[in-house]
């Protein structure tokens, strides 16, 4: 079997939105990529996250920006050209690094064997990678969540129930409803692979949600969306690309959590936007970051 060719995926379940909007739910463990044809004629998003929904430990008490949990939660997406190319790029390189002898006594080479991770790369691994991913059309979107809000949100919904429990999943679909607001009108058939969220795909809801930004984006633009939406859940070992989208997170958090620009602004050109939904200081949606509104450690200083 010749590199990045798999067995046909087989379609487990179809839903039918309008009969304007169909999502498509693939099985994870017979997914075939898209055919070469497929891909040019369709839009291809890798969807991963960074930092984690994490509030509360078992007690009770917030513990967002201790030790181990995070104050920001971002989500994105990377809309990919050539997606069985990159694939076959991050290979190559996977290799090339594996076969220097400089890096082989570097203990975290173990984990890079499987897969790119920005977090658990040495340097000049990382380097190598940033560098390809710089090279390739690739345009990222992220939406922001400041934990300490979501705070005050639990606390706030508390007051007026009690039993009122909060749930991470909603606030992950509610990020994908809210990046894929305007991106699923753009073709008539996009691919959404989503990086496995713990040991459940959960594609039905992850389905509903990408509905649900179909439906806002007819409502405030007027169009009626005719395209097909084939949902993918897999992990980022099986699926290289998700790994590239790991990188760019990953450099937005060190931006937002350390206030360290050095990556970001390595490949900042390849981020097209970034919604901080919880800076309301202008407006109720949020801040929106994008080539006129260059995202900074500055303006996130400024926003604390």
């Amino acid at each position: 079997m010749k590199f990045g060719q798999r067995p046909v995926a087989q379609l487990s379940n179809t839903l039918a939105v309008s009969n304007a909007f169909k999502i498509r739910i693939y099985n994870i463990n017979n997914l075939g990529y898209p055919s070469v044809m497929q891909e040019a004629e369709a839009r291809h998003y890798f969807v991963d996250e960074a930092g984690d929904l994490t509030l509360f430990n078992k007690r009770g008490k917030v513990i967002v920006g201790d030790e181990g949990c995070s104050k920001y939660f971002i989500l994105g997406t990377a809309l990919v050209e050539r997606p069985h190319e990159l694939r076959q790029k991050l290979a190559g390189l996977r290799q090339e690094i594996l076969n220097d002898k400089y890096l082989q006594k570097i203990p975290s080479l173990k984990k890079t064997a499987i897969s790119f991770h920005a977090k658990d790369d040495c340097p000049e691994v990382r380097m190598q990678v940033y560098k390809l991913l710089q090279s390739w059309p690739i345009k990222v979107y992220a939406i922001i969540r400041r934990k300490n809000f979501l705070v005050q949100e639990v606390h706030r919904n508390n007051q007026f129930d009690p039993s009122w429990r909060y749930d991470e999943n909603k606030v992950y679909d509610s990020c994908v409803k809210r990046l894929f607001k305007d991106r699923l009108h753009l073709s008539p058939t996009n691919y959404v692979t989503f990086a496995t969220r713990g040991k459940s795909a959960r594609n039905e809801a992850l389905a509903l949600a990408l509905s649900k930004a179909k439906g806002n984006f007819e409502k405030t633009s007027g169009k009626v969306i005719h395209s097909e939406n084939k949902i993918i859940s897999n992990t980022p070992s099986h699926e290289p690309v998700l790994q590239a989208i790991d990188y760019f997170l990953w450099a937005i958090q060190r931006l937002f959590e350390k206030h360290e620009d050095r990556h970001f602004n390595f490949v900042q050109d390849k981020m097209r936007r970034i919604i901080d939904l919880d800076d309301k200081r202008f407006k109720d949606y949020g801040v929106y970051y994008d080539e006129r509104n260059l995202l900074t450690v500055d303006k996130i200083k400024n926003s604390l």
